[in-house]
C-alpha cells in the first residue's frame, strides 16, 4: 500500500507539472502515457497484496466486531465496504483479462501492440478500485493497530494485589 502511495504521489506532481489551471493537459499523448505507466505500477504494487486481500478483510472485520466500542473509528466499517467492493470489482476485470488475454492471437505476445494495448486497457479500467485500495488500505493496519492495544473483554480489569505486611512487623 505504501508503495502505491508513493506511485499516486508521483502521478499527482506529474500531474500538478504537466497540465494547464483547469487540469487539461498540455500534450495529451505524453500525458496518456503517464497515466497507463502509472495505472501499470499501481496493478504491479497491488500484485503481492491480491491474493491475501479477501483473507486481511476477513480478519479485519472480526478484530473490529471485537474492539470495545471506545475504540473504534466510525470511518472503517466504511472503508472496509469500500475494500471488498474494489476487490469484488479488481477480481472480475482479472477474470475479463484472462478471457480477453486467451483470445488475442497467438502472436500477440508481451512487447506486441495488440498485447500491450489490451493490458493497458486492463489496467486503466482497475486502477480506480487500485486507487481505492491505496487510500483506504491503511484502515486494515489501524484496525489490527487498534485489535492489538485493546483490552480484551474477556480479561479482568487487573487490581492490585493486596499488600502483605510480614511477620517481622507485627
Amino acid at each position: 500500500m505504501s508503495d502505491s502511495k508513493k506511485i499516486l504521489d508521483a502521478w499527482d506532481a506529474y500531474s500538478d507539472e504537466h497540465t494547464d489551471l483547469d487540469g487539461w493537459p498540455y500534450d495529451d499523448h505524453a500525458y496518456g502515457l503517464r497515466a497507463s505507466q502509472r495505472d501499470a505500477d499501481t496493478a504491479e504494487a497491488f500484485e503481492s497484496l491480491r491474493y491475501g486481500a479477501r483473507h486481511l478483510l476477513a480478519t479485519a472485520e472480526t478484530q473490529l466486531g471485537r474492539l470495545p466500542e471506545d475504540a473504534v473509528q466510525s470511518r472503517w466499517v466504511y472503508q472496509l465496504g469500500v475494500l471488498h467492493a474494489a476487490l469484488d470489482r479488481l477480481d472480475e476485470l482479472h477474470e475479463q483479462w484472462l478471457e480477453a488475454r486467451d483470445s488475442l492471437p497467438a502472436t500477440a505476445k508481451p512487447g506486441t501492440a495488440a498485447f500491450d494495448d489490451a493490458l493497458a486497457e486492463h489496467h486503466a479500467e482497475s486502477w480506480s478500485y487500485l486507487d481505492d485500495w491505496a487510500t483506504h488500505g491503511k484502515a486494515l493496519r489501524e484496525i489490527n493497530s487498534a485489535a492489538r492495544t485493546a483490552r480484551s473483554p474477556l480479561a479482568p480489569v487487573p487490581t492490585p494485589a493486596p499488600v502483605r505486611r510480614s511477620a517481622a512487623l507485627k
